[in-house]
């Protein structure tokens, strides 16, 4: 099993190293982060509706890992936004698995029809490794 990347220390040479000595298979192709804004005034019900469709989509038997949640209550410093109200993180194995929860996975499909009503604002951030 891998070191974890958290304890390696940054200010060292040991973050590359241990990189390229770990074949990138071990490594999600990519990683699909989205923040969600939702309108002000919904109700109870419309979002137990949300969190419950949000978690649904961890269930994706094709997903590496997967986490759902809050803004975590850390200090208001310059860097940091607390503003959206949910976030989700997906680690898709491949581009190709990617592409099919974009256009075809029923999961999904049905969380965006469901709670697309809901959403004032949505953002998408969607990374891949650097090696």
């Amino acid at each position: 099993m891998p070191a974890d990347p958290a304890k390696i220390n940054p200010d060292t040479t040991e973050v590359s190293s241990w990189h390229t000595q770990h074949p990138a298979y071990l490594f999600p192709t990519m990683i699909h982060n989205v923040y969600f804004w939702l309108k002000p005034g919904l109700s109870p019900e419309q979002i137990s509706t949300f969190e419950t469709e949000l978690m649904h989509l961890l269930e994706i038997d094709y997903l590496e890992h997967g986490f759902a949640g809050k803004p975590a209550k850390t200090e208001e410093r310059p860097v940091t936004d607390h503003s959206f109200a949910y976030s989700l993180l997906l680690h898709f194995k491949s581009m190709q698995d990617h592409e099919f929860y974009q256009k075809d996975c029923p999961k999904h499909k049905r969380f965006v029809d469901t709670c697309k009503p809901f959403f004032d604002r949505v953002i998408v951030y969607d990374t891949s490794p650097l090696h």
